[in-house]
């Protein structure tokens, strides 16, 4: 190709590599990546800083802004940083500032800031032209002794001036303000820790250097069993409590770990609330309460009324009002498992030499310690030059004084100072001098050094005096003596480590104050664990509105009785099922469309009678029009058994119990029913059992359940019973052969018998039935039918809400082709919705009620 460029203006490379650009490519992303790891990301295990929190403190170091001058505008500080150290924007390095500035974000703030530098709430600090700073105390024991050589320099990005490339770091930052950065490829989360702990970690490992991370943490338990160790764990700024030792040992152990920590409360049992007054570390407080308001809206925690905010400058309090009756514990344990608990990744990773390193809790000790070895031993080198060279110079002096009246002579008679300073040092003959210096004796020849002879013409006369001679040899004696420590401490490393330990243990009584952050053992306790056990009725309506009562609620009443609200459901709605639960059970809820949910008795609310109850949707994922007509106690199971349904049209089916073991939230398949079908009943079998059905038109069928095999969930079973006409299934209970309990019927209009279920003949599977009861008329179409004993306690409920308990053995026991008695009065269009047992052995023993309604016992006699 030709070019317009003349060949004399053309300077080819004076050297080409060929190289693969992958591995081109590699290499500069290795660079880059080290380039932000070393220069940015990752604090420096030294001194616990990354470069912009150096270079932010280096600068007011230099700007004079100390802890004990006036704060000084941070748009000055950022300026100054970003001009001579940091050169990138003033947003970043405003941001470092104002985070060591926070009390929240840092457990011993760097930076003292007057003016708005946030929240916990997630408020960001006011813009930098508003703001003041000057370094906290703490932060000039960092830089301390740091004009005394006791760090390298390097130059600053355009080679005007020099930074440090660490701080000396009098105090053990890394540790006791924790931090944290994401660099390419990996991370750190450092927490901060109790000043006086690290410390007294230090000190130890400097008396025992053999110990180990066992003897450095306290993992005593609750019982005293453990080490006793300096260090108690992380003490973050905002407090809180940490769950268990276990995590904490492992993160100082390995260098890596997951702490739980938990925001800090109160239970005010008498006013019925919960207060917080510590948050988990990096917890924004306002978004911490928008989630929980969320949840309360949403359902997920119940028996909140209010919940307020209270905050201010005196510390955090949040208030969570309990409704009336609220269980305080259930909301308690609900909020701490969702809100009050947040975790922290310890990923204890520094830079080493330069290098990124993931490090145990005694290798970062023992990085710092030989940190402030090396810190110690150059500042005692400096100090001892500096001394030595004092020394000399009192030395001269000193001597001067001894021959005051020749030196004062030579001086005086000298043409000028260096002529003086020559005469001092020795480098003039005196006997070669002008007959002025001939009064002198050539024993008195000087020898005094350049420095000497320097420091003696630049005496003052006032100096000469017997006190200022005093104060000289006084001082000269102290450097001695100071010459003489410095050089042990050079020569015995014993010597500089127990220096160190002097100075830390002087800066814990400065700085050192109680643990903010506390201990508890790890509780786990579920919303079970807090949930009284007790027997509840279960109330669920046609458009799926649930709620439990308390059994003990509804006190036994006659047959024949009306019985009182149990719920009052909206208008168009009609209660479909009553049963009898324990709040600890987990139940199998099976729907009309032979879907199978699984739901703990005690996630449906606790209502009043009077209550609609709440959807069932917040429980449970019901389709459309999908309705819950069965419910099986899964407690109940063992894994020999089977789970017997019926459908309305006469289907019967059999599956293993451990097919329903694992219940999605969604729900799975119960049963695969045809267009039209429904589930009507379930009950659990152990394969010994007969099956008894019953039809709404008063036919009971029962045979051995073998007859109907096991399949799986997704089939549709076989004919349980040949239904005539538009009759249809009713319901299904479960006997053996010497079962001496009543088949107890209940039609829709409050009739009802008890039967002996001897007097059902067992019949091959699919006929037609025996008659059970008449439904005529007054009767009307069987509703339920349960296996009962005389003893058991009968809960009734009607379509509209009423409820009714009464004594099984209050229902007359005749035989079978009866038309029974009354056994709930219902008022005109009401009618029979559902009836559970409650057994003897669940209630005890009742006393029994006197009958309500006189005029019922003309109903007493059997009808045949």
């Amino acid at each position: 190709m030709s070019s317009d460029v003349p060949d004399s203006d053309v300077t080819p490379a004076a050297e080409v590599d060929r190289v693969r650009v992958e591995n081109e490519m590699e290499q500069s992303y290795i660079d880059y990546a080290m380039s932000v790891i070393a220069g940015r990301a990752l604090p420096d295990v030294r001194d616990g800083l990354k470069p912009v929190h150096r270079r932010i403190l280096y600068a007011m170091h230099e700007m004079g802004v100390s802890s004990n001058t006036s704060h000084r505008k941070c748009s000055s500080i950022v300026g100054e940083t970003m001009g001579d150290y940091h050169p990138h924007g003033d947003s970043p390095i405003y941001d470092t500032l104002v985070r060591m500035a926070q009390d929240f974000s840092m457990r011993y703030p760097l930076v003292d800031g007057q003016g708005n530098f946030g929240s916990m709430d997630g408020d960001p600090a006011a813009a930098m032209r508003y703001t003041e700073a000057r370094m906290a105390p703490i932060a000039e024991e960092m830089l301390a002794d740091i004009e005394k050589d006791t760090v390298d320099f390097q130059s600053n990005y355009d080679d005007r001036l020099t930074e440090p490339e660490v701080l000396p770091a009098k105090v053990p930052n890394l540790l006791i303000n924790g931090s944290s950065g994401i660099a390419v490829g990996m991370s750190t989360n450092i927490p901060p820790h109790n000043f006086g702990e690290v410390v007294d970690a230090v000190v130890k490992l400097i008396d025992e250097p053999d110990c180990d991370v066992d003897d450095l943490v306290d993992t005593r338990d609750s019982r005293g069993n453990g080490t006793a160790g300096p260090i108690k764990g992380p003490d973050f700024p905002t407090g809180g409590t940490i769950v268990g030792r276990e995590a904490v040992y492992s993160a100082y152990a390995t260098g890596r770990g997951r702490v739980t920590v938990r925001a800090k409360y109160e239970l005010e049992r008498d006013e019925g609330r919960i207060v917080l007054t510590e948050i988990p570390f990096q917890e924004n407080k306002a978004r911490m309460v928008e989630r929980i308001a969320e949840d309360v809206n949403e359902g997920k925690i119940e028996g909140v009324s209010d919940l307020r905010d209270e905050s201010d400058r005196n510390g955090v309090r949040v208030v969570v009002e309990l409704k009336r009756g609220a269980n305080i514990d259930v909301v308690e344990n609900q909020l701490k498992k969702h809100h009050f608990e947040s975790t922290f990744g310890v990923i204890n990773l520094a830079l080493v030499d330069g290098q990124p390193k993931v490090l145990t809790l005694k290798e970062t000790l023992e990085e710092y310690l030989a940190h402030r070895k090396e810190v110690v031993r150059r500042r005692s080198q400096y100090e001892l030059a500096e001394a030595e060279d004092r020394a000399h110079i009192l030395e001269g002096r000193l001597k001067a004084l001894d021959q005051v009246d020749a030196v004062v002579d030579l001086i005086r008679n000298s043409e000028d100072r260096d002529a003086a300073k020559a005469a001092l040092q020795g480098e003039l003959d005196l006997e070669e001098l002008d007959a002025e210096f001939e009064h002198l004796d050539a024993q008195t020849a000087f020898d005094f050094s350049g420095d000497q002879a320097d420091h003696i013409v630049r005496m003052q006369l006032g100096s000469l005096t017997s006190m200022e001679s005093a104060e000289i040899e006084s001082e000269y004696e102290d450097l001695q003596a100071e010459i003489e420590r410095l050089e042990t401490i050079l020569d015995d490393e014993s010597e500089l480590l127990a220096v160190i330990k002097e100075e830390l243990q002087a800066m814990k009584a400065e700085y050192d104050d109680e643990r903010r952050t506390n201990f508890v053992e790890s509780d786990e306790i579920t919303n079970e664990d807090l949930i009284p056990e007790e027997d509840v009725v279960v109330v669920i309506t046609e458009d799926d509105y649930i709620k439990r009562m308390p059994v003990d609620r509804f006190d036994p009443q006659g047959r024949g009785g009306k019985g009182i609200i149990g719920a009052d459901p909206k208008e168009g709605d009609r209660v479909s099922k009553v049963f009898r639960a324990n709040t600890h059970d987990y139940l199998l809820s099976f729907t009309n469309q032979g879907q199978v949910y699984k739901l703990k008795t005690y996630e449906i609310p606790e209502m009043s009678r009077t209550a609609r109850g709440k959807s069932a949707v917040n429980l449970i994922d019901l389709d459309d029009g999908e309705e819950i007509t069965a419910v099986v106690n899964t407690d109940d199971f063992e894994p020999e058994e089977s789970i017997a349904m019926v459908t309305r049209n006469g289907y019967v089916k059999r599956t293993n119990a451990e097919e329903f073991e694992n219940i999605l939230s969604t729900g799975i398949i119960a049963a695969d029913l045809e267009e039209g079908d429904e589930l009507v009943d379930v009950e659990v079998t152990d394969r010994t059992k007969d099956l008894v059905i019953a039809t709404e038109r008063g036919m009971t069928i029962r045979f051995d359940e073998s007859e109907a095999r096991e399949m799986g969930r997704n089939a549709r079973g076989v004919g349980g019973i040949d239904l005539q006409g538009d009759d249809r299934v009713a319901g299904m209970v479960a006997a053996d052969s010497e079962d001496d309990r009543c088949l107890l019927t209940v039609t829709r209009n409050g009739y009802g018998k008890r039967t002996r279920l001897s007097e059902y003949r067992r019949q091959s599977r699919y006929g037609k039935g025996l008659i059970d009861i008449k439904t005529d008329e007054r009767n009307g179409p069987v509703s339920t039918v349960k296996a009962v004993g005389a003893d058991d306690h009968l809960m009734i409920m009607s379509e509209r809400g009423q409820i009714m308990r009464i004594r099984a053995g209050d229902v007359s026991e005749v035989g079978r082709n009866t038309k029974g008695v009354v056994v709930m009065k219902l008022e005109e269009g009401d009618r029979v919705a559902s009836v559970d047992v409650v057994p003897e052995s669940v209630d005890g023993e009742a006393d029994r009620a006197e009958a309500s309604d006189d005029g019922d016992e003309e109903e007493d006699q059997d009808e045949q």
